[in-house]
């Protein structure tokens, strides 16, 4: 018991650190897992890391906070699952929750700008050597390579990563079933996927507790995609029907990007302005409820796809199209990054110290980058 307690609290530690410092976005979050959980911890191997980022990515919800859970669940089981997914979102709740109180209070966001703008620089690197280390480990044939560069292409032309990553990985799989029999016992272990099916967002009248946990609940069960999707979903509930303006919500999606942790801790802003505390634990409570509940659904169903040679090969492609997605993911944050020359000299040391000091833990070159970048401004 004692040592089940140990592993519980270990994972809250862990994630709770990484909670604080986890700042880029889910591409960002998953390079950091990569370094703290399989790098210098080893909770699981690294396959089955790459198989989790795969599957999770085809579910709805913040994935970088499910991959949380999951690697939860992988050093202290269900219990592990839930202290994982709480403590990496708690830090960010909490400073949402900060900046709704200052906003509500003031009408206007502090100004931390130079406080966060050598971060992203920073990042940059974290992403580029976790590419490095997963995509060692997923490219596994010229095919599957062929197969990650069209994801690339199409992730660089705007197509919607999830449909990128189901196409590849159906794509990938028929492929290599077509060189490799497969029984129709391995093909119908593919329904379970199939069944993932999305609903319509249907608009209330008022908004009691109660009805924000029902709002935000039924986002959080359909949710794909970034910050700016879910404006796409709050609109309808809460613009159109004049319980908060367009620049509100814009401005709590703002708050979501520049805080630490997932960038749907924007519920948390959106709660607390239409109705107060006990709004901003309904809307942090609902929104993330679904992430948990796939999780511990989905997380078994990964190594017995394994197992099954169809869906092995099928995780094999997502796999890959996964890696792709993120080296698109740094081509986009590049692009819009590296247009001063800060940003350069922040982007170059920190590549020399992720990639040639490789102890060092990604969060001290995320602090010392945000410390580096509010001097370089003063200059």
């Amino acid at each position: 018991m004692s040592k089940e307690k140990n592993s519980v609290w270990e994972v809250v530690k862990v994630f709770f650190k990484m909670g604080l410092f986890a700042f880029g976005g889910p591409a960002a979050h998953i390079a950091m897992m990569e370094d703290e959980i399989i790098e210098k911890r080893k909770w699981m191997s690294k396959q089955h890391f790459l198989d989790l980022v795969g599957a999770t990515n085809l579910i709805p919800g913040p994935n970088s906070t499910e991959m949380t859970m999951h690697c939860g669940h992988e050093r202290a089981g269900w219990k592990g699952l839930f202290a994982a997914g709480f403590s990496f979102i708690l830090p960010a709740v909490l400073v949402t929750m900060l900046f709704a109180y200052l906003y509500t209070t003031y009408g206007e966001l502090p100004d931390v700008a130079p406080f966060f703008y050598g971060i992203k620089p920073a990042i940059l690197a974290v992403i580029a050597a976790a590419i490095f280390k997963l995509g060692k480990k997923a490219l596994k044939s010229t095919e599957l390579g062929v197969l990650g560069a069209l994801v690339l292409i199409s992730s660089l032309f705007g197509v919607n990563e999830v449909y990128a990553l189901l196409v590849a990985g159906l794509l990938g799989a028929f492929f290599f079933y077509s060189r490799n029999k497969v029984s129709n016992k391995e093909k119908k272990q593919l329904l379970p996927l199939l069944l993932l099916q999305t609903t319509s967002i249907s608009s209330i009248a008022t908004l009691s507790t109660l009805k924000v946990f029902w709002i935000f609940l039924k986002v959080g069960a359909i949710l794909y995609g970034s910050g700016y999707v879910l404006f796409a979903y709050l609109v309808p509930e809460l613009v159109d029907t004049g319980y908060m303006t367009q620049q509100e919500l814009l401005d709590a999606i703002a708050v979501g990007q520049f805080t630490p942790g997932p960038v749907l801790s924007t519920a948390t802003f959106i709660g607390y302005q239409i109705g107060g505390v006990w709004g901003s634990v309904a809307a942090t409570v609902g929104i993330f409820l679904p992430s948990f509940l796939f999780v511990l659904f989905l997380n078994p169903l990964v190594p017995k796809m394994r197992q099954s040679k169809f869906l092995s090969y099928f995780l094999d492609s997502v796999n890959i199209a996964a890696v792709a997605i993120m080296v698109g993911v740094l081509v986009e944050m590049g692009t819009q990054t590296l247009t001063e020359w800060q940003a350069i000299v922040i982007t170059a040391l920190s590549f020399i110290v992720t990639f040639g000091f490789k102890k060092i833990n990604v969060m001290w070159t995320v602090i010392g980058s945000s410390v580096l970048g509010w001097l370089l401004l003063m200059i």
